[in-house]
């Protein structure tokens, strides 16, 4: 129903604007795209071979008239998988510019955070499906439907942004991935989003500046985590789960600029789940510190290598084992995950060599991802790569999937 209402507003929006601009003022382009993963070592749990097999067009119209823009992108597409057509509109925006502020409105992707694949401060959602199952990276950013301003004073500038329809993280869905469930025999299970009322509207702030060198920002955030908790109904004999999503308010910074001959970055964060900030009730997140620091640098010519560390630390964490229920998996109060990207350009920047991984040191975890790009001409591209999982537990964030492994291919031309 939300996004049959967004539909509606942008169109009319478009139609009333377009009217009154010019040729020169609007453009149109998009993309026809093939997009295919097929398992290397397993079925689905569905009995499936695909992760992914689908085809997409994409339309995005840009246009401008002084102080307004418009912007609406949106895909059709028709998944195999599934047996279904579907039609997603990905962005669709207003924009009023003026030299001291402007405003958006409408469904907008926002990007924040100086994380490679790893969010602190950007608490916006995420698709993992796509990731996981070979969509190109920019599927992995979800759209939400709100308001965005922004101020700009000499000192610094601000974005303010109310978000006030919730929109959860998607992650791997147990027909085409095979998954850790800590309660497989648990079948009945009712979600629960946040209420569309005034007082559940997600507000974050963002502050940014220069600060000797370095892009420095301040975030604050308060609305929701977009991972479900689950809470069974019985922890002794459960016979239903009940998934919420719990309260949380993000506090944060983040910096990055040249150093040692190269990008340094830092972003951290104070994650504070209202609900629980005793740490007793173990069915919700206890409150953490997220920090990230990172170094890329380019070695020679078209090759840049860029490295990151991670860690999670759970604040009260004799509270959280206290209470925990006997046969319920332990979290560690210390997470830790590091990253490696090599990018590699070849035959004139036409050829892109990517590799990248995670692994966590505390887990013993892991997803390899290399991936070759090709240019065949300025309009057609495809690539081809692989996910590969592993690691000792099969509850771990990447260990759960080490039977998904998979290799996908896509296939794009860009008009």
């Amino acid at each position: 129903m939300m996004i049959n209402r967004v539909f509606v507003y942008i169109f009319i929006g478009m139609g009333l604007f377009i009217s009154t601009a010019t040729a020169s003022e609007i453009s149109l382009h998009g993309f026809l795209q093939g997009n295919y993963s097929v398992d290397t070592a397993y079925s689905n749990p569905n009995g499936g071979d695909f992760k992914r097999a689908e085809e997409r067009l994409q339309l995005k119209l840009d246009a401008s008239k002084d102080p307004f823009h418009i912007f609406v992108k949106t895909d059709a597409l028709y998944d195999h998988v599934d047996n279904k057509a579907r039609l997603e509109l990905r962005e669709g925006y207003f924009d009023f510019r003026s030299s001291a502020w402007d405003v958006r409105l409408g469904r907008q992707i926002i990007t924040w955070g100086v994380g490679d694949l790893v969010f602190i401060n950007d608490v916006f959602p995420k698709d993992f499906e796509a990731f996981f199952s070979g969509r190109p990276l920019e599927y992995l950013k979800k759209g939400v439907d709100g308001a965005k301003i922004g101020i700009y004073p000499a000192f610094a500038s601000f974005d303010i942004i109310a978000i006030p329809f919730f929109t959860p993280n998607h992650y791997p869905g147990p027909q085409r991935f095979w998954m850790f469930d800590p309660m497989p025999d648990v079948t009945d299970r009712e979600t629960t989003e946040p209420s569309k009322t005034p007082g559940n509207t997600e507000l974050a702030i963002r502050a940014y500046r220069d600060v000797a060198g370095f892009d420095t920002s301040l975030y604050l955030y308060r609305g929701f985590y977009r991972q479900p908790s689950a809470m069974p109904n019985d922890t002794a004999m459960p016979s239903k789960l009940f998934l919420s999503y719990p309260k949380l308010s993000v506090y944060g910074a983040s910096f990055q600029g040249r150093a040692l001959d190269g990008i340094l970055s830092l972003e951290m964060g104070y994650y504070d789940f209202r609900q629980d900030r005793s740490g007793s009730d173990p069915f919700i997140p206890n409150s953490q510190t997220r920090t990230i620091l990172g170094y890329q640098r380019q070695m020679w010519d078209d090759f840049s290598v860029s490295i990151q560390f991670y860690t999670q630390y759970m604040h009260n964490y004799s509270e959280y084992v206290e209470n925990l229920p006997e046969g319920f998996t332990q979290e560690k109060r210390l997470y830790s995950l590091a990253s490696l990207r090599l990018t590699q350009l070849l035959a004139h920047q036409t050829l892109k060599l990517s590799f990248f991984s995670f692994w966590s040191p505390s887990d013993g975890d892991y997803i390899i991802n290399p991936e070759a790009r090709y240019n065949f001409t300025d309009h057609v591209w495809g690539a081809i790569g692989a996910n590969i999982f592993g690691g000792p537990n099969k509850s771990t964030q990447f260990g759960q999937f080490d039977k998904n492994d998979n290799v996908y291919v896509q296939v794009r031309y860009e008009f």
